[in-house]
């Protein structure tokens, strides 16, 4: 053959003529070696398949693979070579197929006479099992296994000093490969020569990959696919939210989904991708679509650093957002994408709450489960109502598909009768020499839909380079090509399960391989159909306990303390819905932070749910400490009886009701107050309250005023506010009240004794018999006070006269002229109880006491 006809032309360099060459220290005639090397390694070939290839046989279907990997770089193999593209990447009769890649030097001395070539498969026969595409992808150096290299086509490669790199390109024709029939086979490509240090002429290294030969005739029946599409984002909708013009202005902490949205950005790149695939199921965090409709319109961003987050929203904190033409336009996109025919919608429960969390560290909180009916019904509401579409809200997803007992028993209670779930879950037998449809009852009404885990595995990364583009896309068709012909006429389901954050190029590439097999060996169908199907009665349908749950996938979960803090902002919300007067401004912004705190995103990013958790918290402590007593420190009640003033401030927008004041005395011996008073507080404004008090000794006495909610099953609003009531003068009335109570008590007992020696018959010491007083009922001149009737109640204070000066007059009214030093006198007058707001703040000064 001639030099021109045995190289491809397709290289940059031409291979030397080598028929009569010679290298140092090697003996004469290089072709005559490689020649006896050839003869030798297609008798050795067939050895190396009996000892590698046989045992492989025994392997399970679908195991724990990685997609073929280009040889590192070792002494012995110090060339990386890559597979940067396949052309085409199924291989037809009286075809070429097109192979580029890069030779890179690796070593520590430079390449010499060196060329890039195909390796012809063994003996032509395809790969039969996909035990045996594992095998191949888990070689590393070059072996006999790989093939024999063609003399044609080859690269000549120039001399490549350590880390310099060259890319190649190799046409080979289809019948140069010896495919003897339809099925995978391994294309290898590999660089042979020598190098300074080593004048040997040996392999320097191999890249290996897969290529599906169908030239067509009896067809399969083809597997029908399910490919989940995730849209899904970290939540940026806050809690907080403003107005402005009468109208309820939203909050984001950041404005990150402006670039997603836009061409280029990850979540616009992942709708352009998937309307171009038949039979895709879209699956869809409503939250994320809850943020694209809220930047259609006017929308504030939180401004960067922590002073903001937790705080109200204010121009000073907050930036106007500037996403709206972009949310518009991909929402607009993604309606027209998920309304194509054979597309099929999957609404994840609102914000994506992390069932494995949950499961493993907040079963035992009661508002969990709360949460998670909500999410589900708000999820698929939203869902329906922003994209128009029917849409299927009963499937679980838990993190990366790792199922477990406990997850199963948690989105059973959320209500989720469909699983989807990770290979490495439910692994299949080792007697299973095929691979099952994916769906499989698990119990409880509840089925699994198992992803194949090599074919998901494959996507689970950012294929940002060629060579894994083509790696991953290669497998996968080997994989599905060898699923379809393992059983020709039996008709199976699979499920690919891409991550839930799939990237552009990883996305692109599953596209591409989804396209290039469809309509051929594969049948792309939605989720609903492939849950229909008849399960497999020979697959996996055992769930794993708990303590077979991924060790590194427990390590990101949230913590037992993230989720009692999540489970307390639902108490604290349902105290302050309560008292609104117009809950639903707080009582929507507020459930969905909630249950944003529980999301599944934050696990790629725990810091960021930590602050996210923390802002809700926050806030909502900012709301409820709007209404508030003031704090108090001192108050003088300058009598035994009289009035203390008690202040609660309302700071929101919203009047609130529903509450009641408790004043309680640490010493109710020694100071009484009068009944609880419910209030009504307008928005922005004080309300004062007056409390009757009744003293008994002086001296200072600690008072703990309480705001409760009213009706059924009152509750604790806000903190309480502890201060001193410093009681003076208690002498002219309550000592009075017990000087006379003795006094009575001593009379009623001398009178006692008169009438019992009046009924013996003795006489007093002046002889004179008692004479009984009509007006007393006693014995006349025995009245206190010089013979008036005794009144206890005289001078009292609250039964008798009012006034603590015996006028019969209350006091001059002055309680907002007083002093605001922390001591208050007496000095305020009696007025009804519940006096309507002044709109004064009164934060920091103490309230007044009169009389």
């Amino acid at each position: 053959m001639s030099e021109p006809a045995r190289h491809s032309g397709l290289g940059a360099h031409r291979q030397p003529e080598r028929t009569e060459r010679t290298v140092e220290g090697r003996g004469p005639g290089l072709r005559a070696r490689r020649a006896a090397r050839r003869l030798a390694a297609a008798c050795g070939a067939a050895i190396t398949l009996f000892a590698a290839v046989a045992p492989a046989e025994a392997l399970p279907s679908g195991g724990n693979v990685r997609p073929a990997a280009d040889s590192g770089s070792t002494a012995e193999y110090p060339v990386v070579m890559t597979i940067d593209t396949v052309a085409p990447q199924v291989a037809s009769p009286n075809g070429t197929v097109t192979i580029t890649g890069h030779v890179t030097n690796t070593g520590k001395s430079a390449l010499k006479g060196a060329h890039a070539a195909v390796r012809k498969p063994v003996s032509g026969k395809p790969l039969q099992r996909r035990s045996e595409l594992s095998s191949v992808a888990d070689r590393s150096g070059p072996a006999n296994s790989d093939g024999v290299e063609l003399d044609s086509p080859q690269y000549a490669l120039p001399e490549l000093g350590p880390g310099q790199s060259q890319p190649y390109t190799l046409g080979v024709a289809v019948s140069d490969l010896g495919l003897s029939e339809s099925g995978v086979y391994e294309l290898a490509v590999d660089a042979w020569g020598s190098t300074a240090d080593n004048q040997r002429d040996r392999p320097l290294g191999i890249a290996r990959t897969f290529l599906p030969y169908n030239p067509g005739g009896a067809e399969a029946q083809p597997t029908k696919i399910t490919t989940l599409w995730p849209l899904v984002h970290a939540p940026v909708l806050a809690a907080q939210t403003t107005s402005e013009n009468d109208q309820t202005v939203p909050v984001l902490r950041d404005d990150s989904l402006t670039a997603e949205f836009s061409p280029g950005g990850r979540l616009y790149e992942l709708v352009d991708t998937g309307a171009k695939l038949p039979g895709l199921t879209w699956v869809v965090d409503p939250d994320l679509l809850d943020a694209a409709f809220a930047m259609t319109k006017q929308y504030r961003v939180q401004k960067p650093g922590h002073d903001s987050v937790g705080k109200p929203a204010k121009d000073d904190n907050t930036v106007l957002g500037n996403g709206q033409a972009a949310a518009t336009a991909w929402l607009d996109k993604l309606r027209a994408a998920v309304a194509k025919p054979g597309a099929q919608v999957v609404s994840l429960p609102y914000a994506d709450p992390d069932l494995a969390s949950i499961a493993h560290n907040g079963a035992d909180l009661t508002g969990m489960g709360t949460a998670l009916n909500k999410a589900a019904t708000a999820g698929r509401l939203t869902v329906e109502g922003r994209l128009s579409v029917d849409t299927r809200s009963d499937v679980a997803w838990p993190y990366q598909g790792y199922l477990d007992q406990q997850i199963a028993g948690v989105a059973q209670q959320a209500g989720s009768n469909l699983l989807l779930v990770n290979g490495t879950s439910m692994p299949e037998s080792d007697s299973i020499t095929y691979t099952p449809t994916a769906v499989r009852p698990i119990g409880n009404g509840q089925n699994a839909v198992v992803a194949d885990e090599t074919v998901s595995g494959l996507f689970q990364t950012d294929l940002t380079t060629p060579q894994a583009q083509t790696q991953a896309t290669q497998r996968f068709l080997a994989e599905t090509y060898t699923i379809t012909h393992e059983q020709p006429q039996n008709p199976r389901g699979l499920l690919v399960m891409p991550p839930r954050e799939m990237t552009v190029s990883t996305a692109k590439a599953l596209a591409g391989a989804l396209q290039t097999a469809s309509d051929k060996w594969l049948s792309p169908v939605k989720l609903d159909t492939l849950a229909q199907a008849s399960p497999d009665p020979k697959a996996t349908t055992a769930v794993p306990a708990a303590t077979d749950y991924p060790a590194q996938a427990r390590a990101s979960e949230l913590s037992a303390d993230d989720l009692s803090k999540t489970d307390g902002i639902q108490h604290d919300l349902d105290t302050l819905m309560r008292v609104l007067t117009l809950p639903q401004r707080v009582r929507g912004p507020f459930s969905a932070a909630m249950v944003r705190s529980l999301s599944t995103e934050w696990r790629t990013d725990a810091s960021a749910g930590s602050s996210y958790r923390d802002g809700v918290t926050d806030y909502l402590d900012e709301l409820t400490r709007a209404v508030r007593v003031p704090p108090k420190t001192v108050v003088t009640l300058s009598g035994d009886t009289g009035l203390l003033q008690v202040s609660v401030r309302n700071d929101l927008t919203q009047a609130v009701t529903n509450l009641k004041l408790v004043l309680t005395s640490t010493q109710p011996n020694r100071l009484r107050v009068g009944k609880d008073e419910e209030l009504v507080i307008p928005a922005s404004q004080s309300v004062t309250l007056r409390f009757q008090a009744e003293a008994h000794n002086n001296g200072p006495v600690t008072m703990t005023a309480q705001l409760w909610t009213t009706g059924p099953n009152p509750q604790k609003y806000g903190a309480a506010q502890t201060f001193q009531v410093e009681v003076t003068s208690v002498t002219n009335g309550v000592l009075y009240v017990f000087a006379g109570a003795a006094l009575l008590l001593l009379l009623a007992a001398l009178r006692f004794v008169r009438q019992r020696k009046r009924r013996a018959g003795q006489p007093h010491a002046d002889g004179d018999q008692p004479v009984d007083d009509p007006a007393t009922g006693g014995p006349a001149g025995d009245s206190p006070a010089g013979g008036g009737t005794a009144d206890p109640a005289k001078d009292a204070g609250p039964d008798g006269d009012e006034s603590e000066d015996g006028t019969g007059e209350p006091a001059e009214d002055g309680p907002e002229d007083g002093p605001d030093d922390g001591s208050d006198s007496a000095g305020s007058a009696q007025t009804p109880r519940g006096s309507s707001a002044d709109g004064r703040d009164r934060t920091a000064s103490d309230e007044k006491v009169g009389p």
